[in-house]
This record gives structure tokens, sequence and C-alpha cells, in this order.
């Protein structure tokens, strides 16, 4: 009995020490901790919520006010609300898997259920999810950093300056800050204070509120604010909100929201670092983590469209730099959310570039080469979707109805019904079924109705 116990204690101390190490190789899995191995220093219950919001929140948040005023109050609560507990949905397949099998990483998930195929599957999806979420940080500051310089001058500096050039602008802050912190061979997946990252979206969803009242409607055609006392007049066609709304531009919606709420690839990492973690207490941090990134959601996208009503822009902020550009206020947020994407892009990276190795290179030994010739392709495809995409919106829906839906839906259904004993007809093999079917139909709909408005109106 001795013998098999210091057996026993000797190949789990091994275990650990592999495991330390695939923590450590650019080249494992992104999500490769073991659950369970956490110690007694794991992360308590509300940082883990500040840890799964900080990855659910993001440049989505400008893009939303845009699909309630193609939905409707209504029609964008509903699908809101849809969106959100398909993610809770997803997440606890995902847990369940997880239980299950002893795999905590998505790739290995996907190896599980059709072998290397599967694993490569995922880690390309993981590489053009973050491409495209990167892009739209990146186009957060095209936008958003000649308009915050822009406040600062007089009008009469403001013209075709180098320094109000958002392309410009965009090169240089991935040149001198973005590559820097981008050809780190480690960044901490969760590295900087989410808590600070939820202060931001939460104080942006303030001034939304706060600004309602400072925009008279309907809006002035030359964007110049009236007196205070010319406030809303509720009579106008324009002022009147929308209930429900049915267009070609619906087809944007779900799409973003979908890549509003995705937070799956930092699920299971987050799953490993809890203290004393179980599948039931991930799941409370992801509920509470999805229904406060709900109402943050909701409250900016509502009052976002009760400022411009049909008329709001596809990027929230651009619709305050024409009307309140030297707003104390608005440039103050304007300037949390690009420290909040600047500082963000390098993390997204981070996972992008170990994805596209581990799809192009397989289980090499780490290579400065290769990682600094990766980190550049990687960030010069993604300036140049910036640069030559012409709407955030494209962006939200390519990226959403894509490779979001496959990471929420259609992937965590896909895996349940290949790799859980369950039978089908049980309530998760059915519940997998129509996670599976929603996202394939919804995905493949809203990409082609996206497509074809693009064609007839580029």
């Amino acid at each position: 009995m001795n013998q098999n116990e210091n057996s026993n204690t000797t190949i789990q101390a091994n275990s650990t020490v592999l495991a330390n190490e695939e923590i450590d190789n650019e080249y494992t899995p992104l999500l490769g901790n073991a659950a369970g191995t956490q110690g007694p220093s794991g992360a308590s219950f509300w940082p883990s919520v500040f840890n799964l919001m900080n990855a659910i929140m993001g440049s989505g948040i400008l893009g939303l006010a845009y699909a309630m005023a193609n939905t409707g109050i209504l029609g964008f609560c509903l699908l809101l609300l849809l969106v959100s507990s398909i993610a809770s949905y997803s997440i606890h397949l995902l847990l369940k898997l997880c239980d299950q099998t002893a795999v905590t990483s998505y790739e290995d998930l996907g190896h599980r259920a059709f072998q290397k195929p599967g694993k490569i599957m995922v880690a390309s999806t993981i590489l053009i999810q973050n491409i495209g979420a990167m892009s739209s940080y990146m186009f957060v500051i095209k936008s958003e950093l000649p308009a915050a310089i822009a406040s600062f001058l007089s009008p009469e500096h403001s013209g075709g300056s180098w320094y109000l050039d958002g392309r410009f602008l965009l090169m240089l802050v991935t040149l001198c800050v973005v590559l820097p912190l981008a050809l780190l061979p480690k960044i901490g997946f969760l590295g900087y204070t989410s808590s600070l990252a939820f202060l931001f979206m939460a104080y942006f969803a303030v001034v939304i509120v706060i600004k309602k009242w400072s925009i008279p409607c309907p809006l002035p055609r030359n964007h110049t604010l009236p007196i205070p006392s010319q406030f809303n007049n509720s009579s106008d066609p324009e002022c009147i909100p929308k209930l429900f709304v049915i267009s070609s531009k619906s087809a944007y919606a779900i799409p973003t929201m979908t890549f509003s709420f995705l937070c799956h690839t930092a699920v299971l990492p987050i799953y490993c670092e809890l203290h004393r973690p179980t599948k039931k207490k991930m799941q409370r941090v992801a509920n509470v983590g999805i229904s406060l990134s709900f109402l943050i959601y909701l409250v900016s996208a509502l009052f976002g469209y009760l400022t411009f009503y049909a008329h709001v822009d596809s990027e929230l902020l651009l619709g305050y730099n024409l009307y309140l550009p030297h707003d104390i206020m608005v440039i103050s947020v304007r300037f949390t959310i690009l420290l909040a994407v600047l500082l963000t892009i390098p993390l997204i990276h981070f996972p992008a570039r170990k994805a596209a190795m581990m799809v192009v290179l397989g289980n090499r030994p780490f290579s400065w080469w290769y990682h600094t010739l990766i980190t550049l392709i990687i960030l010069s495809v993604v300036l140049l979707l910036t640069i030559y995409v012409p709407d955030i919106k494209n962006v939200f829906g390519v990226v959403g109805s894509t490779t979001s839906t496959c990471l929420l839906s259609v992937y965590p259904g896909l895996f349940y019904l290949r790799i859980s004993a369950e039978p089908i007809r049980s309530l998760h093999g059915l519940g997998a079924v129509a996670l599976l079917v929603f996202g394939v139909f919804v995905g493949l709909l809203s990409l082609c109705v996206i497509i074809v408005t693009l064609v007839q109106d580029p």
C-alpha cells in the first residue's frame, strides 16, 4: 500500500509540473490550466465576476444603440435577453463537459470531439474571432482618438492636420504602443485590473444617461445646439421611440449582441483560477457577470437610442463628437474607452497568436523568429482591416454571425452532442440541439442578409 501511495504521489507531482510547464509554453492550448489544481490562493467570487465581465464587455457596447435603432426597444430587449440566456446556457454545457472529461481547454474539447481536425477548427475560429475583435477595438481608436485630440483644439486648428488623421494615428499607436506590448512572450491572460475596466464601462453608461438631456430632438441640422429651453419636441415623428423595427439593417442586431456576449474562451481559465472551483460556483460567476453586463448594455443602448433615435451612429460616440465635441464628460468617457481599448488589444492578440502558432507550427519549441513574424503578420492584417473597412458595424456583423456564433452557440452544442454520454432526448441533449440549430440558422441568415446589404449599399 505504501509503495502504491508513493507512486501515486509521484505521478500527481509530475502531472502538476507538466501542467505548469504547459501554461508557460507558447504553443500549448490557450485554456490549458487543469481544473481543481488551484490552491488556497485562488481567485474569490467577485474578482472572478469582474474578470469574466472584462472578457464580455468591450467595443461591442458602442454598437448596441445602433442595433436598438434597427430592432426597436422591445425587439432589442427580447433579442438581448435571448442572446444572454444562450450565452449562460452554453457556458453551462461547457462546464458539464469539463467535469465529464477533465478537459479545461476549448481546443482540447474540439480534439476530444473530432480529434486533430476539431482542435484546428477551434483554434482557427479563435484566431479569426480575435482578429475581428482587435479590428473593432482599433476602429474605435481610429475614430475616437482624432476626436479626442480635436476636443482640445480651437475650431480654426481642426483642419486636415496630420495629428487629426485617424489612419496615421492608428499606425502610430500600433507601432509605439501595441506592437511592443504584443511582442512580449507572456502577457497574463487576465493581466490587468478587471474591476477598473468594469468601472470604465459603468462610467460610459452613466455619461450616456446624463447626456440624453443635453442633446435636443429633433437633432439640429447644422450641429449647433439650441438653447436649453428648446429641448425635446415629443410630437415630432423623429422623437417617438419605436417598439419594433424590421429592416435589412436588423440583421446586424443578433451578430452584434453575440459579439458583445462572447466570453467563452475566458470561462475555462477563470474556472481554473477560482478558489475551490466547482461547476455550480463557476455557473454563479457566469450568471452574475452576464447579468451585470446585460444591465450595462441595456442602459447604454436605451439612452443612446433615446438621444439620437433613428440617427444613432453605428459607433455611438461619433454622435457625441458632432453635437458635444468639447463637453468635459464626453471627453473623459472618450479617453476612458480609449484607454480600456488600448490596454485590451495586446491581451486579445496573445491568444490569437497562440492559436495561429498551434495551427501553423504545432508543438515546435519557442522561437523568437516565428514569434515576431506571426505577431507582425497578425497586426498587419488587423491594421489593413481597420483602415479599409468603412464601418464598425461590418466588423460586428460579419465576425458576430460567423466565429462569435460558433464559439457561443454552435461549438458548445455540437461538442456536447458528440462527447456527452447523455441521450439526445434528455433535457441537456435537446438543449444542445437547440443551441446548434439556433447558431447555424441565425448565423447563416444574418451573414447572407449582411452580404446582400453590403453589395446593394456599399
